[in-house]
């Protein structure tokens, strides 16, 4: 990537605290300066709270961050777009972090940015490159059904549209536009898009190094919350992990419910932290633990490079197949597989606690 100067019109759109720190590492990474940073706020609590200390460190660095209100009520998308389309019309990139927000999707149509570069936005940056070079609809992976409703049949104008824009030209067609990917995870992208590794360099450059403490840290999953994992087969599995590994916390996911946080501290004895920050710059701040064990997310390819030159080990246990509920998606089992098996530099460990074999 090629510095770019203050005054180059990058606009970057955010729903999620994971999304904003992968926006700040890329513009170190980019040595890009004055960024706009847009915050199409989400209604949940937690995840607010978490994109307003972001939003700090954002306007730390010199970035702008505009709030958005983009769901307070049946005009809020209308206004919301109306005032963002002068900066739509003006940037001549944009950097988003989540091609699958339908809110994403209408603004990608109202841009003539001739640079789109899109970060991680957790494991969901995988299926949506695997989605693009097969040249499928944008669909979350564990959506279940056709997603031919009524509201996906009106809006589908504005998702193929983005769909096209998020799409290199086939090679010796001349480009319009060139299509970016920021990313730690573990992707095969086709022809055409660019691609930039996220090694966690400003995370690594800011805070730390973490003190670790002698116990083990847990990390949560909002698995349950999706309908993709049977919440009493997961409160099981997190209490056997716990009294297997001596784990005496539990970093909660922000879209955790309360009803099972509690219940999950109830029946397992382990304390429930609910972060402020997202999980890689709590690791980094410490104190954290020397083990840190986790299900298959996102954290299992972040922060081994978040904790860098750290003695601290990452251990990931698979999701057995019978923890699946009946709604879950077809697809499941196969994504949370990729998810584990691509992982580098983590411990495999069987639903016993036992490391798996290789």
């Amino acid at each position: 990537m090629t510095p770019a100067p203050a005054d180059s019109g990058t606009l970057a759109f955010v729903e999620s605290p994971v999304q904003l720190l992968n926006v700040l590492e890329w513009a170190h990474t980019a040595q890009a300066t004055a960024l706009t940073v847009v915050v199409l706020s989400p209604h949940d609590p937690m995840t607010r709270g978490q994109l307003r200390r972001m939003a700090e460190l954002a306007r730390d660095e010199g970035h702008t961050v505009r709030w958005e209100e983009a769901r307070g009520g049946p005009t809020a998308p209308l206004r919301t777009i109306g005032g963002l389309t002068p900066l739509l019309r003006r940037a001549c990139r944009i950097v988003l972090g989540d091609p699958f927000s339908r809110y994403v999707q209408l603004l990608l149509t109202l841009t003539r940015a001739r640079e789109l570069v899109v970060v991680d936005d957790g494991t969901a940056t995988m299926e949506f490159i695997g989605q693009l070079a097969r040249g499928e609809r944008l669909v979350r992976w564990h959506r279940h059904g056709t997603g031919r409703g009524a509201r996906d049949l009106l809006f589908a104008p504005f998702a193929n549209t983005a769909r096209r824009r998020l799409t290199p030209a086939p090679e010796g067609r001349r480009r319009r536009r060139t299509i970016g990917l920021f990313s730690s995870m573990p992707v095969d992208v086709p022809p055409g898009v660019q691609v930039t590794a996220n090694d966690f360099a400003w995370t690594r450059a800011r805070f730390g190094p973490p003190r670790l403490t002698r116990g083990t840290d847990l990390v949560g999953t909002s698995l349950v919350e999706t309908g993709v994992v049977d919440a009493d087969r997961y409160l099981e599995a997190v209490r056997t992990l716990a009294r297997t590994h001596g784990a005496t916390r539990y970093f909660a996911h922000r879209r955790e419910s309360t009803d099972k946080l509690r219940r999950l501290a109830t029946e397992t004895g382990l304390e429930v932290v609910r972060p402020d920050l997202p999980l890689e710059l709590i690791a980094r701040r410490g104190p954290i633990g020397r083990l840190i064990l986790s299900f298959p997310s996102t954290v299992v390819h972040t922060l081994p490079l978040a904790l860098l030159g750290t003695e601290v080990r990452v251990a990931v246990c698979d999701i057995d197949p019978a923890w699946l509920t009946a709604g879950a998606s077809p697809r499941a089992q196969g994504f949370l597989d990729g998810v584990t098996g691509t992982a580098r530099d983590v411990q495999r460990l069987h639903f016993t606690g036992e490391p798996a074999a290789g």
